[in-house]
């Protein structure tokens, strides 16, 4: 009932974000979306502030943008989410991406990047956000070396670190892509429910028309992916939606009931 990692700031909901929004209000609990850019820090907040109760913000420098970001940027960025931080419930979307960014010393300043927000997150005492993408290993390492404790690892895909997230502490969170992976499925059958949050990371993984053009996603496409779950591990729909309601709730420490 909480879709706990979204991107409510994209472009692709210019022309109707208050109607999506108002939509997800018939069906959701809330949602957590997820400023990703420091340009799009504002308008994330006043989302959050105009659906108060409702949406929800985190805030951090995706890694993908790592070439493009500036130390005074970042630096304004971590003075406003200090300033802005009672409406701000976590930090991320934040970690390490080997996809986009291949070059060694552009990997490196993307670990440096992710160590000093971990750390402002701890000196905040808010929770993290991390993203990994053909890097879970060294964010892994980094997460162990650090000793971080509230971390969701977004859209996890990784079972051969099942273990060491468990272990951990950490928390997970499983997203559309489980309708077609199935080590996605394998993941949402092995790992313990108290531990698993949803997500859809849209307006991405909304799917295709019939004519094979993607569609845009929504908070809502939550609903199969609890499915999806209950399906693997054989138990209620409702006993998934609840829990994994209640852990998002948890998590973020949003000021709602189920």
């Amino acid at each position: 009932m909480i879709d706990s990692h979204c991107h409510l700031e994209q472009k692709d909901y210019d022309s109707d974000r208050d109607e999506v929004v108002e939509k997800c209000k018939k069906e959701l609990k809330a949602v957590v979306t997820s400023c990703a850019h420091p340009n799009d820090f504002g308008l994330t907040l006043r989302i959050a502030d105009k659906h108060k109760n409702f949406v929800f913000a985190s805030v951090g420098v995706h890694p993908e943008y790592i070439k493009e970001l500036r130390e005074k940027e970042k630096n304004e960025l971590l003075d406003k989410i200090k300033e802005n931080r009672k409406n701000i419930f976590a930090v991320g979307e934040i970690g390490l991406d080997y996809f986009w960014i291949k070059e060694r010393e552009w990997q490196q300043k993307q670990k440096e990047l992710f160590i000093g927000m971990i750390n402002f997150a701890k000196e905040l005492k808010k929770p993290i956000v991390v993203h990994s993408r053909d890097a879970i290993e060294d964010t892994v390492r980094i997460l162990e070396q650090e000793d971080a404790k509230r971390v969701m690892l977004h859209l996890f895909g990784s079972r051969q670190h099942m273990e060491r997230v468990v272990e951990n502490g950490w928390l997970i969170s499983l997203g559309p892509i489980i309708a077609r992976s199935k080590n996605h499925r394998k993941i949402s059958r092995d790992f313990p429910l108290e531990k698993v949050l949803l997500e859809t990371d849209s307006p991405w993984f909304g799917g295709q028309d019939e004519k094979g053009n993607g569609l845009r996603g929504t908070p809502l496409n939550i609903n199969p992916v609890a499915e999806k779950i209950a399906e693997e591990k054989k138990l209620p729909f409702e006993q998934v939606w609840r829990q994994c309601g209640r852990n998002a709730i948890n998590f973020f420490r949003l000021p709602i009931e189920i």
